[in-house]
């Protein structure tokens, strides 16, 4: 019996086997690697995936999926809400190395499964995801762009981030309204350790009004947190870089 694409959970089934070949060769599994597929869906990357890597764990929230998904001989089914995933603990639970994540991921959620995956990033090796290009662009995107953005900088502070391939709606079944992409996120070795949850709101106070001169916008917060050094305010947060951003959650700490 044919699945049904459930827009609830903003399903979009990659057909195109250009692409898949593509997508599996960036993402290089090995054998003995555990890798991690989120929103496997009908198994377009994970059946090729796993003849890769002959073991992979896959977390999939349909349960009609699922079901379908356990017949297959070497796949670990975890049937849960990605966002409720905890991947230390399932990294633990494959042997401790560094996690492969991947997958097509559902584009009405993506930013949270970005941010969830945040605090794990000393957990894995890479991740590669098909996304929304226009999330992709943000997420790659350098001060001075229109694009550069939150998104830009929290992501930009723990990974190396480059956008690999371009992805037409005609590539899925049903075909999104949206053109996609899909791009690679490598852990940084050498980042700055700060608290990140007082470094995610001093960024989204920075941007919280964009056109205006952080002095309006950043610079209330800072006094809120009786900030005393220096810092710039007479920009716009779209011109401030990454390392200056961390900088300053830095001298706040």
């Amino acid at each position: 019996m044919k699945h049904q694409a459930r827009k609830r959970f903003g399903q979009h089934f990659l057909t195109d086997s250009a692409i898949i070949d593509a997508i599996v060769r960036a993402i290089d599994p090995r054998p003995g690697e555990p890798v991690v597929e989120i929103g496997p869906g009908l198994g377009a990357l994970t059946l090729p995936l796993l003849a890769r890597c002959r073991q992979l764990t896959v977390v999939e929230l349909d349960r009609d999926l699922a079901a379908r998904l356990r017949k297959t001989p070497g796949l670990d089914v975890v049937e849960s809400d990605v966002l409720k995933v905890d991947f230390g603990a399932l990294a633990d639970r494959l042997g401790g190395a560094k996690l492969k994540v991947a997958g097509n991921l559902p584009y009405n959620i993506s930013t949270p499964i970005l941010f969830h995956l945040l605090p794990w990033a000393d957990r894995v090796a890479d991740q590669h995801f098909m996304l929304q290009k226009e999330v992709v662009d943000r997420m790659a995107a350098g001060p001075g762009s229109k694009a550069y953005g939150r998104l830009s900088v929290m992501l930009q502070w723990r990974y190396d981030i480059e956008s690999l391939i371009d992805v037409p709606p005609e590539s899925f079944d049903p075909p999104p309204q949206v053109d996609s992409a899909v791009v690679r996120m490598v852990p940084l070795r050498d980042f700055a350790a700060i608290d990140a949850p007082r470094f995610e709101a001093m960024v989204a106070a920075a941007f919280s009004q964009r056109r205006k001169l952080l002095r309006h916008s950043l610079g209330r917060w800072l006094d809120e947190q009786g900030f005393t050094g220096t810092f710039d305010l007479q920009r716009r947060a779209e011109e401030v870089p990454v390392a200056e951003f961390v900088a300053l959650a830095q001298s706040l700490s």
